[in-house]
């Protein structure tokens, strides 16, 4: 789980207990061109351009959108998502399994059988114990400090450590070098979904201690790693020991990728718009909003690519802050707030699109409504102020707005700020340090009235890894509360039980976005938008696709491979 706050920052933020639900379903789909014109051929080298050095290389610790794009190609796990550009990359598809996992009719165990002729970049032969060692090193308290749904799910023994400390973990059975078979404390429905996370990745029984894979990153996928400057550079070669016949997530196009890492950001921009060199044939994240009047041109546009994430920017109400406890007065906040004016302040259009509901149309279980309309979405000042005072606050009431030190962020709140004057609620800005703002908003004893935040879901094949941890009221806790909204609402649990009850994933995928409804009628947050994320690939780059903002680098290749 992931939270974030509008345009571009994303901040990886894991939560108490896991939350489920659904596969398959629909996805945002891109505009524009850019990057998807031509079919890529085999060869050349792709340059990635980035600000930032990844968290981990190591997947038992790294678990954030640009690291995983990264893993996608030198690790492999049992299952992952379908390419991007897949007619559902929401969609779960077998990796290093034959097909996706055989649960059991009370769904406590799960089975897996190996796919033939799958190996490491050392030519040995990745077996089922080598996928066992790999997933438990995430029970190891210094390393696996990534996804932990494993951790939550298998039903491990409470004082296990992982394989370095703890030996053996007796819930994952191997019994050949094919099959490897899984014990859970409880029904999943999802698990294929779990084993899809970087936590998924096998590693050769007995490697991976420490620090050591620093040194020699043990490949499962089609590339291997040459070299690696932290900070600076990381280049990558392919592994001859990949099999394409035993992988039909990744083409592997480019016969080597570099990774320049700590460019400035506004330089990557001035790179990808000059598009000089081997810049031609690069690619980079998310261009910044100052730049989007200048790729307004006819040539940039054609390599423009405009992807919906699927992250929802929100405004949360405090349910046990006075006024806020009356439904009506959450109502009344709904109708009033500009969403327009909001749009404008994240970036306009280009940068996020208006949203009504919780999920965003690129998590599966999306529905579209909206409960509180108006028109050009500028606010219904006038329902506002009568459910205002049918709650008995005709004359409004203080409120105070947690908010980023951050200059979008606060652009957000200010226009908040004014829609929410217009019905005589005075909103005052407690604006915190990005550094400690989740940490603070997370904590219900020093929470305000309400904070402008995000939600980003772990797999979108699903709104399991959205609603739960935002609208369990069970979940609350003292520390690390993702429940910003303190609700705890005896039919939103009830649905939420049987949600994650239901084996029937379309069922499920159904339920979940009846529920986004039913929690709506509540209002607990106020959905602001969700954003979109602006790509400006190399002239030469093709097959690039970003559902949901995790550009597929599996997928990507070149135009010409001897260009630049």
């Amino acid at each position: 789980m992931r939270r974030t706050t509008s345009t571009l920052a994303i901040a990886g933020f894991t939560a108490g207990a896991i939350v489920l639900s659904a596969c398959s379903g629909t996805s945002g789909q891109s505009t524009g061109s850019g990057g998807t014109d031509g079919a890529p051929v085999k060869g050349g080298t792709v340059q990635v351009l980035q600000a930032t050095d990844f968290s981990y290389l190591d997947p038992s610790r790294g678990w954030d959108g640009g690291v995983n794009s990264f893993y996608r190609l030198i690790y492999r796990q049992l299952i992952t998502k379908a390419p991007a550009d897949a007619a559902n990359p929401n969609e779960m598809v077998p990796d290093l399994a034959e097909s996706l996992g055989t649960p059991s009719a009370d769904g406590l165990t799960w089975t897996y059988k190996l796919k033939d002729g799958i190996k490491f970049d050392t030519g040995a032969p990745i077996t089922a114990q080598d996928v066992k060692f790999g997933i438990t090193r995430s029970w190891d308290p210094e390393i696996g400090i990534g996804a932990p749904y494993l951790k939550q799910l298998v039903d491990a023994p409470a004082d296990y450590q992982g394989p370095y400390r703890s030996g053996d973990l007796p819930t994952i059975e191997t019994p050949d070098e094919r099959t490897i078979v899984f014990r859970l404390k409880a029904p999943f429905p999802e698990f294929d979904a779990v084993l899809s996370m970087p936590t998924g990745t096998p590693f050769p029984v007995g490697t991976g201690g420490g620090d050591s894979f620093i040194k020699d990153v043990i490949a499962s996928g089609p590339y291997d790693v040459k070299s690696f400057t932290p900070g600076s550079k990381i280049e990558l070669v392919r592994n001859p020991n990949w099999d394409a016949a035993t992988d039909t997530a990744r083409k592997a196009y480019p016969d080597a990728w570099n990774f320049v890492i700590g460019v400035d950001r506004a330089t990557i921009d001035e790179r990808l718009i000059a598009g000089q060199g081997s810049d031609v044939n690069a690619v980079a994240a998310t261009v910044q909003t100052a730049t989007i009047a200048r790729i307004q041109t006819p040539q940039l546009k054609e390599r423009t690519v405009k992807e919906p994430s699927t992250c929802t920017t929100y405004m949360g109400l405090n349910t046990t802050k006075g006024p806020l406890a009356d439904v009506k007065v959450r109502q009344a906040i709904n109708y009033a707030v500009d969403k327009s004016a909001v749009l404008n302040a994240t970036g306009g259009n280009q940068f996020a699109t208006v949203s009504t509901t919780i999920l965003p149309s690129s998590v599966t279980g999306y529905s579209q409504y909206d409960l509180y309309p108006s028109k050009d979405n500028a606010g219904d000042v006038e329902k506002a102020k009568q459910l205002l005072a049918e709650a008995g606050h005709a004359n409004g009431f203080p409120l105070v707005l947690d908010v980023r030190s951050n200059p979008v962020a606060q652009r957000q709140a200010e226009s908040i700020q004014q829609s929410l004057q217009k019905i005589g609620i005075e909103v005052k800005l407690n604006v915190i340090d990005v550094a400690t703002y989740y940490e603070t908003i997370a904590t219900p004893s020093v929470q305000n009235d309400a904070a402008i935040t995000g939600w980003c879901p772990d797999w979108a094949s699903s709104a399991s890894t959205f609603l739960p941890p935002l609208f369990d009221g069970r979940k609350i806790t003292d520390k690390g509360n993702q429940n910003l909204s303190q609700i705890n609402d005896p039919a939103i649990n009830a649905a939420i039980d049987a949600n994650i009850a239901e084996t029937d994933l379309d069922k499920a995928t159904k339920a979940w976005g009846e529920l986004d409804k039913q929690v709506m009628e509540l209002a607990p947050i106020v959905p602001l938008n969700v954003e979109n994320r602006i790509y400006l690939p190399g002239s030469n780059v093709t097959g690039f696709h970003a559902p949901g903002g995790d550009v597929d680098y599996a997928i990507l290749g070149l135009k010409d491979a001897g260009k630049a």
